[in-house]
This record gives C-alpha cells, structure tokens and sequence, in this order.
C-alpha cells in the first residue's frame, strides 16, 4: 500500500489533467493519484520493484537519473512533480521538463532536518530560499519554508510555480 498523495499536489495541480512527470516516482503515491484524475503520466525512478505495479498506470522510466544522463531530456510536461528527491545536477533538467505555461510542484526536506532525523546529509536538504531560486524568473503560485510539527516533524520546503508562456 502506498501513502497519501502530496497535499501539497492535491492543492496546486492545474484543475484541467495533461501530461505529467513524477521525478522519483517511488510507489507511485502521486502518480497514482496523478493518473486516477485523469492525468497522463510519466513515471522516473530507478527502482524497478517499486515500480513494476504502476504499469498500467502510466509509462514507467526505469533509469538511474543520478548515474546517468537524464533520460527524458527531449520531453516537456504540462506538469512536473518532484516530491521528497533532492539531486541538485538535475535541476535544469527538470526546469527544462515543464512546458512554456507548464506548472512545477516540488516539496522536499529542508536545512534542520539533519537535527531530527532523515535524510540528515547537507547535500539531500535544501538551504534557505533554495527552490525560489530555481524557479527564478517563474510565477511563483505558492511557497514554504517551515518546520512542521506532529507525528512526523520535519523541516521542509515547496513550491508551486509556473513556466512563463513562450514570448510571442
């Protein structure tokens, strides 16, 4: 069984379903979520076992996006989600896989993690600002850098942003 698709995902995702990618698509939280609304989704992950049951979902990319060349490199999306994956080399690669006018949802752990549990190395949390930065020059629909309390307190931090439409 899966965990609950982002709320982050539920709340920012355009209301009219077009093509998405699920960066690091895990079990398919999101994707399946993603692809129940109507979505057409494309999955990357190199996790064979966790993806295998998400076929018939959508078109599953086995690749090793941190070993190897981005594999979807002469593809956009209207829809880009990464959620809980931070590899820094992939940052234009993912910008460049939301379509002109496309939107980007990203949520992942942030700086203070390391001080409550996983992941705790600097190079898989993002400092302050991180994700505005790579969205510069984006509509920027939402934003967050905080710490959540409950049952599972975590540093984290999201955006929801927007690809400017191509100039005409």
């Amino acid at each position: 069984m899966t965990g609950a698709p982002s709320a982050w995902l539920q709340r920012f995702a355009p209301p009219t379903p077009g093509t998405a990618l699920d960066v690091a698509c895990g079990s398919g939280r999101n994707l399946r979520w993603l692809a129940q609304a109507g979505w057409q989704v494309t999955g990357v992950d190199r996790d064979t076992a966790a993806t295998s049951a998400l076929q018939s979902l959508a078109k599953i990319v086995d690749a090793d996006i941190e070993n190897a060349p981005w594999p979807l490199s002469q593809q956009q999306f209207d829809l880009v989600v990464v959620c809980n994956y931070l590899w820094r080399p992939l940052f234009d690669e993912i910008r460049a896989a939301v379509k002109p006018g496309g939107s980007l949802i990203w949520e992942t752990f942030a700086d203070g993690q390391q001080a409550i549990g996983r992941p705790s190395r600097p190079d898989f949390l993002l400092q302050r600002g991180e994700l505005l930065r790579v969205c510069e020059g984006w509509h920027i629909v939402a934003y967050e850098d905080l710490f959540e309390s409950g049952v599972n307190p975590r540093f984290v931090q999201r955006v929801g942003a927007i690809r400017p439409p191509l100039a005409a």
